[in-house]
């Protein structure tokens, strides 16, 4: 039986906590085991998500992560050194990574661009090359990287689309381009897993209202922005609390500018937590002020749990909010998110209307359409 089976290898940089992250293990716990054999290989073994794969799912990587390396900070800097070597040597080398595996495999899946270049540099040359995208190329964000990205997209078998968005973005931007069939495939909800782990403990609460937001502290997930906003409201008597779960490599500027500011009471970065959702659960309105998006989990999570939810109008998220029904949408700007965010503070109407449409949500996710378009996708593309 084990022969017939379709062996499939997804490649991932790492499981730091994040929407992609998510994906790659909802396709590991529910893709069928029974026409598929499916390993996982990291670059590195590292994050809050790196234990969480099924038993049953090979898993092997490349490098340790810091949470293996020493504690002493020569130490330390001399063990990320030898990794970086390593790593290095292994993207010149594929053979490095034939070696820990030891198998070949039907289909290759790069989960996220920034591991495109690995499945393509791949040895075994019989395998079909699946890339999964998420995010909108045409960002000007992309400008340094875009003709790579292009390249490398170019050669893959097929592409699964993160959101309609970012295919269509393409598409429209960049008719000219010919890149290989694909389809959109929306990310698959966990909505038992959600609402339970949402009851595992319950936060303290604050006493005035209070907004939360999971993500990367990244300049594209607009937390600056969000932070002047949330001085200048309150300057304006609209009391109000902020936290942020999450770490990335804004943390100190936002930290010094929290400080600036005075406002280190009332925006809070809580930092990454391996279960956001009691947080999520027990705020009054859940904000994501980003500048650009795919198809954020999070924001279909948030809406499982049924809490009102403020968003910028990018990416996919107009795919999954319908305007002051199940949400509210608004510009990428500081008088967008304050107009909207003091929407929120005032208008009790509003959000009566919210918290009714989400009553019926779930109707809107269906996960094994999900799973049977990436399996459908897999069986065809090993069969051309």
């Amino acid at each position: 039986m084990n022969e017939k089976k379709i062996k499939v290898l997804f490649r991932h940089r790492s499981m730091e906590m994040g929407g992609v992250e998510k994906v790659v293990l909802s396709m590991l716990n529910n893709l069928d085991k029974e026409k598929f054999d499916m390993t996982i290989c990291l670059n590195i073994n590292q994050g809050e998500l790196r234990d969480e794969f099924p038993s049953d799912i090979r898993k092997v990587y490349i490098a340790d992560g810091k949470e293996d390396f020493s504690k002493n900070g020569i130490i330390n800097k001399i063990q990320l050194l030898r990794r970086k070597l390593k790593l290095e040597k292994a993207e010149k080398n594929p053979e490095i990574a034939d070696r820990i595996l030891n198998e070949k495999y039907d289909v290759e899946i790069a989960t996220t661009y920034s591991v495109y270049k690995t499945v393509l540099n791949s040895t075994n040359k019989n395998s079909k090359k699946i890339a999964w995208l998420h995010s909108d190329l045409t960002l000007e964000g992309f400008n340094p990287y875009r003709e790579e990205i292009f390249k490398n997209l170019q050669q893959f078998e097929y592409i699964i689309y993160g959101s309609q968005q970012c295919k269509d973005a393409l598409d429209e931007k960049f008719p000219d381009v010919n890149f290989p069939p694909g389809k959109v495939v929306l990310n698959a909800i966990p909505i038992k897993e959600i609402k339970a782990k949402a009851v595992e403990f319950v936060p303290d609460k604050e006493e005035t209202p209070t907004f939360v937001s999971v993500g990367r502290l990244h300049f594209r997930k607009g937390y600056k922005t969000l932070l002047e906003v949330h001085k200048k409201l309150l300057d304006n008597g609209y009391l109000h609390h902020i936290q942020i779960i999450g770490d990335g490599e804004d943390y100190q500027e936002l930290s010094n500018r929290i400080n600036e500011l005075n406002v280190q009471d009332t925006f809070k970065l809580l930092g990454t937590k391996l279960n956001p959702y009691p947080f999520v659960k027990n705020s009054d309105f859940y904000i994501m002020p980003s500048e650009s998006e795919g198809w954020p989990l999070i924001i279909a999570e948030t809406l499982i749990l049924q809490k009102p939810i403020l968003a910028t109008n990018v990416g996919g998220i107009p795919e999954m909010i319908t305007h002051e029904k199940t949400g509210y949408l608004v510009d990428y700007s500081q008088e967008g998110l304050y107009q909207g965010m003091k929407k929120f503070l005032t208008d009790e109407n509003l959000l009566s209307t919210i918290k009714e449409h989400l009553k019926s949500i779930e109707e809107k996710f269906d996960n094994k359409k999900i799973f049977d378009a990436v399996e459908e996708i897999i069986s065809d593309t090993v069969s051309k």
